[in-house]
Protein backbone atom coordinates (compact mmCIF):
# COMPACT_ATOMS: atom_id res chain seq x y z
CA UNK A 1 0.00 0.00 0.00
CA UNK A 2 2.95 2.02 1.12
CA UNK A 3 5.00 1.58 -1.96
CA UNK A 4 1.86 2.72 -4.33
CA UNK A 5 1.60 6.01 -2.61
CA UNK A 6 4.81 6.87 -2.96
CA UNK A 7 4.65 6.22 -6.50
CA UNK A 8 1.84 8.60 -6.73
CA UNK A 9 3.67 10.96 -4.72
CA UNK A 10 6.58 11.06 -7.56
CA UNK A 11 3.76 11.42 -10.63
CA UNK A 12 2.38 14.14 -7.87
CA UNK A 13 5.19 16.61 -7.81
CA UNK A 14 5.95 15.94 -11.50
CA UNK A 15 2.34 16.87 -12.50
CA UNK A 16 2.56 20.02 -10.12
CA UNK A 17 5.29 21.15 -12.32
CA UNK A 18 7.83 20.80 -9.15
CA UNK A 19 9.79 18.36 -11.09
CA UNK A 20 10.36 16.70 -14.39
CA UNK A 21 9.61 13.01 -15.47
CA UNK A 22 13.42 13.14 -16.04
CA UNK A 23 14.76 14.53 -12.44
CA UNK A 24 11.96 11.73 -10.49
CA UNK A 25 13.60 8.84 -12.67
CA UNK A 26 17.37 9.88 -12.10
CA UNK A 27 15.99 10.44 -7.92
CA UNK A 28 14.44 6.67 -7.63
CA UNK A 29 17.63 4.74 -9.26
CA UNK A 30 20.21 6.51 -7.63
CA UNK A 31 18.69 7.02 -3.86
CA UNK A 32 19.67 4.94 -1.38
CA UNK A 33 18.01 1.58 -0.17
CA UNK A 34 15.52 2.55 1.73
CA UNK A 35 15.63 6.37 1.57
CA UNK A 36 12.29 7.88 1.28
CA UNK A 37 11.74 9.66 -2.21
CA UNK A 38 10.59 12.64 -0.61
CA UNK A 39 14.08 12.94 1.40
CA UNK A 40 16.10 11.69 -1.72
CA UNK A 41 14.80 14.96 -3.88
CA UNK A 42 14.73 17.27 -0.68
CA UNK A 43 18.92 15.96 -0.64
CA UNK A 44 19.41 16.74 -4.47
CA UNK A 45 17.47 20.19 -4.01
CA UNK A 46 14.92 19.77 -7.02
CA UNK A 47 12.13 20.55 -4.49
CA UNK A 48 11.72 22.13 -1.02
CA UNK A 49 10.33 20.79 2.11
CA UNK A 50 7.42 23.18 2.19
CA UNK A 51 6.85 22.60 -1.25
CA UNK A 52 6.57 18.81 -1.02
CA UNK A 53 4.04 19.71 2.07
CA UNK A 54 2.20 21.64 -0.17
CA UNK A 55 2.01 18.48 -2.54
CA UNK A 56 1.09 15.83 0.65
CA UNK A 57 -1.53 18.51 1.92
CA UNK A 58 -3.18 18.49 -1.65
CA UNK A 59 -2.93 15.10 -2.25
CA UNK A 60 -3.84 13.28 1.20
CA UNK A 61 -6.55 16.57 2.37
CA UNK A 62 -4.17 16.01 5.47
CA UNK A 63 -3.84 19.73 7.25
CA UNK A 64 -0.44 21.54 7.23
CA UNK A 65 0.38 23.30 10.75
CA UNK A 66 3.77 25.03 11.46
CA UNK A 67 4.75 24.55 15.16
CA UNK A 68 6.74 27.76 15.10
CA UNK A 69 4.12 29.44 17.70
CA UNK A 70 1.88 26.47 18.06
CA UNK A 71 0.78 25.99 21.82
CA UNK A 72 2.01 22.19 22.28
CA UNK A 73 0.87 20.58 25.58
CA UNK A 74 4.11 20.14 27.52
CA UNK A 75 2.35 17.40 29.37
CA UNK A 76 1.53 15.19 26.02
CA UNK A 77 5.40 14.50 25.87
CA UNK A 78 4.64 11.45 29.31
CA UNK A 79 2.36 9.90 26.09
CA UNK A 80 5.54 9.23 23.46
CA UNK A 81 8.73 8.52 24.41
CA UNK A 82 10.99 11.05 22.58
CA UNK A 83 12.90 8.16 20.82
CA UNK A 84 9.92 7.13 18.97
CA UNK A 85 9.07 10.87 18.45
CA UNK A 86 12.74 11.20 17.12
CA UNK A 87 13.06 7.56 15.16
CA UNK A 88 9.29 8.60 13.68
CA UNK A 89 9.81 12.31 13.14
CA UNK A 90 6.76 12.95 15.22
CA UNK A 91 5.08 15.39 17.90
CA UNK A 92 1.88 15.75 20.01
CA UNK A 93 -0.06 18.07 19.69
CA UNK A 94 -3.23 18.13 21.61
CA UNK A 95 -5.69 15.99 22.73
CA UNK A 96 -9.38 16.05 22.53
CA UNK A 97 -11.05 13.15 24.20
CA UNK A 98 -10.26 10.24 22.62
CA UNK A 99 -8.49 11.65 20.19
CA UNK A 100 -4.59 12.43 20.07
CA UNK A 101 -3.47 15.20 17.47
CA UNK A 102 0.25 14.72 15.94
CA UNK A 103 2.83 16.27 13.73
CA UNK A 104 4.69 14.36 11.42
CA UNK A 105 7.04 14.58 9.08
CA UNK A 106 5.77 11.70 6.72
CA UNK A 107 2.11 11.57 7.36
CA UNK A 108 2.41 8.44 5.07
CA UNK A 109 3.85 6.18 7.36
CA UNK A 110 1.51 3.75 8.67
CA UNK A 111 3.55 1.62 10.83
CA UNK A 112 4.34 4.80 12.59
CA UNK A 113 0.74 5.70 13.41
CA UNK A 114 -0.16 2.17 13.93
CA UNK A 115 2.29 1.86 17.11
CA UNK A 116 1.27 5.44 18.25
CA UNK A 117 -2.24 4.32 18.22
CA UNK A 118 -1.56 0.88 20.18
CA UNK A 119 1.01 2.22 22.57
CA UNK A 120 -0.89 5.37 23.78
CA UNK A 121 -4.68 3.38 23.18
CA UNK A 122 -6.16 7.08 21.27
CA UNK A 123 -7.53 7.60 17.92
CA UNK A 124 -4.94 9.23 15.93
CA UNK A 125 -5.04 12.62 14.16
CA UNK A 126 -2.14 13.32 11.54
CA UNK A 127 -0.74 16.66 10.15
CA UNK A 128 1.78 17.72 8.14
CA UNK A 129 4.58 19.93 9.42
CA UNK A 130 8.42 20.45 8.44
CA UNK A 131 11.44 18.15 9.21
CA UNK A 132 13.09 21.36 11.30
CA UNK A 133 9.77 22.61 12.69
CA UNK A 134 9.27 19.15 13.94
CA UNK A 135 13.35 18.34 15.49
CA UNK A 136 13.43 22.13 16.43
CA UNK A 137 10.25 21.12 19.15
CA UNK A 138 11.63 18.01 19.69
CA UNK A 139 14.25 20.08 21.57
CA UNK A 140 11.93 22.46 22.87
CA UNK A 141 9.53 20.53 24.54
CA UNK A 142 11.56 17.25 25.47
CA UNK A 143 15.12 18.41 26.54
CA UNK A 144 16.38 21.42 27.20
CA UNK A 145 13.77 22.33 29.54
CA UNK A 146 14.38 19.23 31.73
CA UNK A 147 18.15 18.91 31.86
CA UNK A 148 18.01 22.76 32.72
CA UNK A 149 14.68 22.37 35.23
CA UNK A 150 16.99 19.91 37.00
CA UNK A 151 19.60 21.91 37.31
CA UNK A 152 17.66 24.82 38.49
CA UNK A 153 16.91 21.99 41.05
CA UNK A 154 20.64 21.28 42.20
CA UNK A 155 21.99 22.98 44.24
CA UNK A 156 25.29 25.17 43.67
CA UNK A 157 27.66 22.62 42.67
CA UNK A 158 29.83 20.49 45.14
CA UNK A 159 33.20 20.01 43.47
CA UNK A 160 33.64 15.90 43.97
CA UNK A 161 30.45 15.23 43.56
CA UNK A 162 29.84 17.34 40.48
CA UNK A 163 32.94 16.26 39.11
CA UNK A 164 31.47 12.67 38.20
CA UNK A 165 28.35 14.08 37.06
CA UNK A 166 30.09 15.29 34.06
CA UNK A 167 30.75 12.00 32.36
CA UNK A 168 27.61 10.30 33.42
CA UNK A 169 25.74 9.54 30.25
CA UNK A 170 22.19 9.99 31.59
CA UNK A 171 22.98 13.68 34.11
CA UNK A 172 21.63 16.89 33.72
CA UNK A 173 25.03 18.46 32.68
CA UNK A 174 25.89 16.09 29.49
CA UNK A 175 21.90 16.04 27.91
CA UNK A 176 22.60 19.68 28.08
CA UNK A 177 25.66 19.81 26.01
CA UNK A 178 24.67 17.06 23.73
CA UNK A 179 21.36 19.09 23.32
CA UNK A 180 23.28 22.26 22.75
CA UNK A 181 25.51 20.51 19.91
CA UNK A 182 22.35 18.82 18.37
CA UNK A 183 20.49 21.82 17.85
CA UNK A 184 23.25 23.48 16.35
CA UNK A 185 23.54 20.76 13.69
CA UNK A 186 19.86 20.35 13.07
CA UNK A 187 19.59 24.98 12.25
CA UNK A 188 23.04 24.58 10.76
CA UNK A 189 24.73 26.64 12.57
CA UNK A 190 28.65 26.90 11.64
CA UNK A 191 29.72 28.55 15.12
CA UNK A 192 28.27 27.84 18.91
CA UNK A 193 29.41 30.57 20.77
CA UNK A 194 28.89 30.30 25.14
CA UNK A 195 29.40 33.79 25.99
CA UNK A 196 29.59 34.63 29.95
CA UNK A 197 28.25 37.54 31.44
CA UNK A 198 27.99 38.86 34.96
CA UNK A 199 24.72 37.12 35.73
CA UNK A 200 24.24 34.47 33.15
CA UNK A 201 25.37 32.52 30.31
CA UNK A 202 24.14 32.89 26.88
CA UNK A 203 24.74 30.40 24.12
CA UNK A 204 24.13 32.01 20.59
CA UNK A 205 24.34 30.49 17.14
CA UNK A 206 26.19 31.87 13.83
CA UNK A 207 23.45 30.57 11.02
CA UNK A 208 23.67 31.98 7.54
CA UNK A 209 26.78 34.05 8.89
CA UNK A 210 24.50 35.87 11.49
CA UNK A 211 24.86 35.00 15.08
CA UNK A 212 21.56 35.13 17.37
CA UNK A 213 20.64 34.26 20.61
CA UNK A 214 19.38 30.66 21.37
CA UNK A 215 18.79 31.21 25.05
CA UNK A 216 20.32 32.22 28.52
CA UNK A 217 21.14 30.39 31.23
CA UNK A 218 21.50 30.81 34.43
CA UNK A 219 25.08 31.94 35.96
CA UNK A 220 26.18 28.85 38.43
CA UNK A 221 25.64 26.37 35.65
CA UNK A 222 28.79 27.82 33.82
CA UNK A 223 31.68 26.11 35.62
CA UNK A 224 30.16 22.45 34.76
CA UNK A 225 29.08 23.76 31.15
CA UNK A 226 32.65 24.76 30.59
CA UNK A 227 34.23 21.82 32.11
CA UNK A 228 32.11 19.19 30.24
CA UNK A 229 32.98 20.80 26.73
CA UNK A 230 36.58 20.55 27.98
CA UNK A 231 35.91 17.06 28.94
CA UNK A 232 34.97 16.44 25.90
CA UNK A 233 37.43 18.39 23.98
CA UNK A 234 40.57 16.59 25.87
CA UNK A 235 41.55 19.99 27.18
CA UNK A 236 42.84 20.66 30.46
CA UNK A 237 39.67 21.66 32.85
CA UNK A 238 41.50 23.29 35.70
CA UNK A 239 43.86 25.66 33.38
CA UNK A 240 41.27 29.20 33.39
CA UNK A 241 43.45 31.72 32.95
CA UNK A 242 45.21 30.80 29.13
CA UNK A 243 43.54 29.87 26.15
CA UNK A 244 43.02 26.88 24.72
CA UNK A 245 42.61 24.71 21.64
CA UNK A 246 40.74 21.12 21.06
CA UNK A 247 38.92 19.05 18.89
CA UNK A 248 35.38 17.18 19.37
CA UNK A 249 34.68 14.47 17.04
CA UNK A 250 30.86 12.99 17.78
CA UNK A 251 27.76 11.58 15.89
CA UNK A 252 24.88 13.41 16.19
CA UNK A 253 22.17 11.89 14.52
CA UNK A 254 24.12 9.41 13.38
CA UNK A 255 25.87 12.08 11.61
CA UNK A 256 29.10 12.31 12.02
CA UNK A 257 30.46 15.63 13.11
CA UNK A 258 34.05 17.13 13.82
CA UNK A 259 33.82 20.23 16.65
CA UNK A 260 37.08 22.50 16.73
CA UNK A 261 36.89 24.23 20.05
CA UNK A 262 38.64 27.01 21.51
CA UNK A 263 38.66 28.58 25.42
CA UNK A 264 39.41 32.41 25.94
CA UNK A 265 39.13 33.71 29.36
CA UNK A 266 37.54 37.07 29.61
CA UNK A 267 36.41 38.85 32.63
CA UNK A 268 33.66 36.89 33.41
CA UNK A 269 34.85 33.32 32.88
CA UNK A 270 35.73 31.24 29.97
CA UNK A 271 34.09 32.20 26.42
CA UNK A 272 34.10 29.19 24.49
CA UNK A 273 33.39 28.94 20.74
CA UNK A 274 32.70 25.85 18.59
CA UNK A 275 33.32 25.60 15.17
CA UNK A 276 31.11 23.06 13.63
CA UNK A 277 32.23 21.07 10.54
CA UNK A 278 29.38 18.95 9.41
CA UNK A 279 31.49 16.03 7.71
CA UNK A 280 28.19 14.98 6.03
CA UNK A 281 27.27 18.16 4.77
CA UNK A 282 30.94 18.76 3.50
CA UNK A 283 30.46 20.25 -0.08
CA UNK A 284 32.83 18.17 -2.12
CA UNK A 285 31.64 19.03 -5.29
CA UNK A 286 32.94 21.75 -7.69
CA UNK A 287 29.67 21.91 -9.23
CA UNK A 288 27.57 22.61 -5.78
CA UNK A 289 30.15 25.57 -5.48
CA UNK A 290 27.68 28.59 -7.23
CA UNK A 291 30.27 29.33 -9.86
CA UNK A 292 28.75 30.41 -12.70
CA UNK A 293 29.10 28.51 -16.14
CA UNK A 294 32.04 30.66 -17.38
CA UNK A 295 34.42 30.88 -14.43
CA UNK A 296 33.75 27.12 -13.44
CA UNK A 297 35.26 26.01 -16.84
CA UNK A 298 38.02 28.45 -16.11
CA UNK A 299 38.58 26.99 -13.07
CA UNK A 300 38.78 23.42 -13.83
CA UNK A 301 41.12 24.49 -16.61
CA UNK A 302 43.70 26.18 -13.86
CA UNK A 303 43.49 23.19 -11.27
CA UNK A 304 43.83 20.41 -14.09
CA UNK A 305 47.41 22.01 -15.07
CA UNK A 306 49.96 19.97 -14.10
CA UNK A 307 52.20 22.77 -12.81
CA UNK A 308 51.63 26.94 -11.11
CA UNK A 309 50.40 28.10 -8.19
CA UNK A 310 46.36 28.87 -8.15
CA UNK A 311 45.10 31.30 -4.92
CA UNK A 312 41.94 31.20 -3.23
CA UNK A 313 41.24 34.71 -1.39
CA UNK A 314 38.94 36.18 0.63
CA UNK A 315 38.36 37.37 4.21
CA UNK A 316 38.05 34.73 7.31
CA UNK A 317 34.67 32.68 6.79
CA UNK A 318 33.99 33.01 2.77
CA UNK A 319 34.11 29.45 2.18
CA UNK A 320 38.00 29.55 0.74
CA UNK A 321 38.64 25.73 2.73
CA UNK A 322 35.23 24.16 1.04
CA UNK A 323 36.92 25.44 -2.35
CA UNK A 324 39.87 23.66 -1.84
CA UNK A 325 38.72 20.66 -1.11
CA UNK A 326 36.30 20.41 -3.66
CA UNK A 327 39.23 21.02 -6.03
CA UNK A 328 41.16 18.40 -4.37
CA UNK A 329 38.42 15.87 -4.40
CA UNK A 330 38.11 16.53 -8.22
CA UNK A 331 41.73 15.75 -8.61
CA UNK A 332 42.30 13.42 -5.97
CA UNK A 333 43.04 9.85 -7.78
CA UNK A 334 45.30 6.52 -7.60
CA UNK A 335 47.48 8.27 -10.18
CA UNK A 336 48.20 11.75 -8.45
CA UNK A 337 50.06 12.06 -4.44
CA UNK A 338 48.03 15.10 -2.89
CA UNK A 339 50.09 16.11 0.18
CA UNK A 340 48.93 19.03 2.15
CA UNK A 341 49.83 20.87 5.55
CA UNK A 342 47.13 22.63 7.28
CA UNK A 343 46.72 24.87 10.35
CA UNK A 344 44.35 22.95 11.37
CA UNK A 345 42.99 19.74 9.20
CA UNK A 346 39.41 20.56 8.61
CA UNK A 347 38.12 17.79 7.11
CA UNK A 348 39.86 13.92 6.34
CA UNK A 349 40.02 13.42 2.66
CA UNK A 350 40.24 9.72 2.17
CA UNK A 351 43.30 9.13 -0.29
CA UNK A 352 45.19 12.33 0.80
CA UNK A 353 47.81 12.79 3.18
CA UNK A 354 47.41 15.56 5.47
CA UNK A 355 49.79 17.20 7.69
CA UNK A 356 49.40 19.45 10.19
CA UNK A 357 51.00 22.58 11.44
CA UNK A 358 53.14 22.76 14.70
CA UNK A 359 54.73 25.56 15.69
CA UNK A 360 55.71 24.38 19.19
CA UNK A 361 58.29 21.34 17.58
CA UNK A 362 59.35 23.46 14.48
CA UNK A 363 56.95 22.38 12.06
CA UNK A 364 56.07 25.96 10.91
CA UNK A 365 54.07 25.53 6.75
CA UNK A 366 57.09 26.59 5.26
CA UNK A 367 59.12 23.86 6.65
CA UNK A 368 56.87 21.16 6.58
CA UNK A 369 56.65 22.57 3.02
CA UNK A 370 59.93 21.59 1.93
CA UNK A 371 59.76 18.34 3.62
CA UNK A 372 56.86 17.47 1.32
CA UNK A 373 59.11 18.38 -1.57
CA UNK A 374 61.08 15.12 -1.04
CA UNK A 375 58.17 13.12 -0.94
CA UNK A 376 57.57 13.27 -4.70
CA UNK A 377 54.37 14.97 -5.17
CA UNK A 378 52.26 16.18 -7.52
CA UNK A 379 49.74 18.30 -5.92
CA UNK A 380 50.24 20.31 -2.90
CA UNK A 381 48.18 22.52 -1.02
CA UNK A 382 49.26 24.66 1.56
CA UNK A 383 46.34 25.85 4.05
CA UNK A 384 47.19 29.64 3.90
CA UNK A 385 50.16 31.75 2.91
CA UNK A 386 50.70 33.55 5.79
CA UNK A 387 54.72 35.00 5.28
CA UNK A 388 57.22 35.54 2.64
CA UNK A 389 58.75 32.51 3.28
CA UNK A 390 55.85 30.42 2.91
CA UNK A 391 55.47 32.20 -0.05
CA UNK A 392 58.57 31.47 -1.17
CA UNK A 393 58.43 28.08 -0.95
CA UNK A 394 55.23 27.62 -2.42
CA UNK A 395 56.29 29.70 -5.64
CA UNK A 396 59.53 27.65 -6.10
CA UNK A 397 57.39 24.22 -5.96
CA UNK A 398 55.09 25.21 -8.38
CA UNK A 399 57.84 26.11 -10.61
CA UNK A 400 59.44 23.32 -10.28
CA UNK A 401 56.84 21.23 -11.50
CA UNK A 402 54.23 20.87 -8.84
CA UNK A 403 50.67 22.17 -8.70
CA UNK A 404 50.30 24.16 -5.81
CA UNK A 405 46.70 25.32 -4.08
CA UNK A 406 46.67 27.91 -1.13
CA UNK A 407 44.28 30.48 0.11
CA UNK A 408 45.15 34.19 0.98
CA UNK A 409 43.57 37.19 2.84
CA UNK A 410 43.14 39.32 0.15
CA UNK A 411 40.16 41.57 -0.80
CA UNK A 412 40.30 41.00 -4.62
CA UNK A 413 42.23 38.66 -7.20
CA UNK A 414 43.66 42.04 -8.06
CA UNK A 415 45.25 42.75 -5.06
CA UNK A 416 46.26 39.29 -4.47
CA UNK A 417 49.50 40.41 -6.93
CA UNK A 418 50.07 43.09 -4.71
CA UNK A 419 49.79 41.44 -2.27
CA UNK A 420 52.64 38.84 -2.62
CA UNK A 421 55.02 41.57 -3.81
CA UNK A 422 54.91 43.58 -0.54
CA UNK A 423 55.20 40.41 1.34
CA UNK A 424 58.92 40.20 -0.48
CA UNK A 425 57.97 37.91 -3.27
CA UNK A 426 60.10 38.80 -6.42
CA UNK A 427 57.94 40.31 -9.19
CA UNK A 428 59.26 37.89 -11.54
CA UNK A 429 58.25 34.81 -9.12
CA UNK A 430 54.98 36.07 -8.99
CA UNK A 431 54.69 36.10 -13.01
CA UNK A 432 55.96 33.36 -13.71
CA UNK A 433 54.50 31.31 -11.04
CA UNK A 434 50.94 32.43 -10.61
CA UNK A 435 48.47 31.16 -12.91
CA UNK A 436 44.78 32.59 -11.59
CA UNK A 437 43.45 33.19 -8.43
CA UNK A 438 39.62 33.50 -7.41
CA UNK A 439 38.25 35.66 -4.71
CA UNK A 440 35.41 34.60 -3.14
CA UNK A 441 32.83 35.68 -0.53
CA UNK A 442 29.83 33.87 0.82
CA UNK A 443 25.87 35.74 0.77
CA UNK A 444 22.84 34.39 2.03
CA UNK A 445 20.44 32.74 -0.33
CA UNK A 446 16.66 34.23 -0.41
CA UNK A 447 14.67 31.42 1.24
CA UNK A 448 13.07 29.04 -1.29
CA UNK A 449 9.71 28.73 0.89
CA UNK A 450 8.70 32.05 1.11
CA UNK A 451 10.35 33.89 -1.74
CA UNK A 452 7.99 36.36 -3.69
CA UNK A 453 8.77 38.85 -6.75
CA UNK A 454 9.17 42.44 -6.40
CA UNK A 455 10.24 45.08 -8.63
CA UNK A 456 13.41 46.73 -8.34
CA UNK A 457 14.38 49.69 -6.46
CA UNK A 458 15.32 52.57 -8.35
CA UNK A 459 18.45 52.64 -6.54
CA UNK A 460 18.56 48.75 -7.80
CA UNK A 461 18.25 49.65 -11.17
CA UNK A 462 20.71 52.31 -11.16
CA UNK A 463 23.63 49.65 -9.48
CA UNK A 464 22.47 47.23 -12.40
CA UNK A 465 22.74 50.09 -15.13
CA UNK A 466 25.89 50.93 -13.85
CA UNK A 467 27.29 47.43 -14.21
CA UNK A 468 25.81 47.85 -17.79
CA UNK A 469 23.10 44.73 -16.65
CA UNK A 470 19.36 44.87 -16.82
CA UNK A 471 16.79 44.13 -13.72
CA UNK A 472 13.11 43.69 -14.57
CA UNK A 473 12.28 41.87 -10.91
CA UNK A 474 13.91 40.92 -8.16
CA UNK A 475 13.71 38.20 -5.62
CA UNK A 476 13.19 38.92 -1.62
CA UNK A 477 11.80 35.94 1.22
CA UNK A 478 9.00 37.45 2.90
CA UNK A 479 9.71 35.72 6.30
CA UNK A 480 8.69 32.22 7.53
CA UNK A 481 9.60 29.54 9.82
CA UNK A 482 11.50 27.23 8.12
CA UNK A 483 13.73 30.38 7.83
CA UNK A 484 13.11 31.74 10.89
CA UNK A 485 11.55 34.73 9.85
CA UNK A 486 14.99 36.48 8.27
CA UNK A 487 13.77 35.47 4.83
CA UNK A 488 17.06 34.04 3.55
CA UNK A 489 17.96 30.12 4.54
CA UNK A 490 21.62 28.95 3.08
CA UNK A 491 23.96 30.65 1.29
CA UNK A 492 25.54 30.64 -1.76
CA UNK A 493 29.19 31.92 -3.27
CA UNK A 494 30.59 34.71 -5.36
CA UNK A 495 33.28 34.67 -6.86
CA UNK A 496 35.78 36.60 -9.42
CA UNK A 497 38.49 34.78 -11.35
CA UNK A 498 41.37 36.23 -12.84
CA UNK A 499 43.24 33.79 -14.68
CA UNK A 500 47.16 34.97 -15.73
CA UNK A 501 47.56 36.12 -19.36
CA UNK A 502 50.82 37.14 -21.07
CA UNK A 503 49.80 40.19 -21.27
CA UNK A 504 49.17 40.39 -17.29
CA UNK A 505 52.85 38.55 -16.64
CA UNK A 506 54.64 41.53 -18.81
CA UNK A 507 52.49 44.44 -16.57
CA UNK A 508 53.93 42.48 -13.37
CA UNK A 509 57.58 42.09 -14.55
CA UNK A 510 57.77 45.67 -15.96
CA UNK A 511 56.23 47.26 -12.39
CA UNK A 512 53.70 49.18 -13.72
CA UNK A 513 50.44 49.91 -11.49
CA UNK A 514 47.37 47.59 -10.78
CA UNK A 515 45.35 49.86 -12.63
CA UNK A 516 46.82 48.40 -15.75
CA UNK A 517 45.56 44.89 -14.38
CA UNK A 518 42.70 45.84 -14.11
CA UNK A 519 42.41 47.43 -17.44
CA UNK A 520 43.52 43.93 -19.21
CA UNK A 521 41.38 41.73 -17.31
CA UNK A 522 38.27 44.00 -17.74
CA UNK A 523 39.53 43.47 -22.05
CA UNK A 524 39.92 39.40 -21.33
CA UNK A 525 35.86 39.71 -20.17
CA UNK A 526 36.93 39.19 -16.47
CA UNK A 527 33.79 38.58 -14.13
CA UNK A 528 34.29 40.83 -11.39
CA UNK A 529 32.64 39.69 -7.49
CA UNK A 530 29.67 42.45 -7.83
CA UNK A 531 29.03 41.13 -11.53
CA UNK A 532 28.57 37.70 -10.43
CA UNK A 533 26.01 38.90 -7.13
CA UNK A 534 24.11 40.60 -9.69
CA UNK A 535 24.06 37.99 -12.25
CA UNK A 536 22.89 35.85 -9.25
CA UNK A 537 20.52 38.40 -7.88
CA UNK A 538 18.85 38.48 -11.33
CA UNK A 539 18.37 34.55 -10.82
CA UNK A 540 16.43 35.08 -7.97
CA UNK A 541 19.36 33.57 -5.91
CA UNK A 542 20.09 36.60 -3.81
CA UNK A 543 19.23 40.32 -3.16
CA UNK A 544 20.71 43.12 -3.97
CA UNK A 545 21.51 44.09 -0.31
CA UNK A 546 23.67 40.85 0.30
CA UNK A 547 25.78 41.25 -2.75
CA UNK A 548 26.19 45.05 -2.13
CA UNK A 549 27.58 43.85 1.80
CA UNK A 550 30.25 41.36 0.41
CA UNK A 551 31.56 43.53 -2.81
CA UNK A 552 31.83 46.94 -2.41
CA UNK A 553 33.15 48.23 -5.86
Amino acid sequence: MKKQERKRLGDLLVEAGLITKEQLEETLKEKAPGQKLGDALLQRGYITEQQLIEVLEFQLGIPHVSLYRYPIDPKLMNLVPKEFAKRNMLIPLKQEGDRLFVAMADPMDFFAIDDLRLSTGFHIEVAIASKDDILRAINKYYDIDDSVEEFLNIAPPQEVREQEKLVEDDSPIVRLVNQILQMAVEQRASDIHIDPHETKVVIRYRIDGILRTERALPKHMQGMLTARIKILANMDITEHRVPQDGRIKMNIDFHPVDLRVSTLPTIYGEKIVMRVLDLGAALNDLNKLGFNKLNLQRFIQLIEQPTGIVLITGPTGSGKSSTLYAALNRLNGEHVNIITIEDPVEYQLEGVNQIQVNPNVGMTFAEGLRSILRQDPNIIMVGEIRDRETAEVAIRASLTGHLVLSTLHTNDALSTVARLIDMGVEPFLVATSLSGVVSQRLVRRVCRDCQEEQEPTKREIDIFARRGLKIEKVMRGRGCPTCNMTGYKGRIALHELMVMSDEMRKVILNGEPLSKLREIAIKNKMIFLIDDGLLKVKQGLTTTEEVLRVSIG
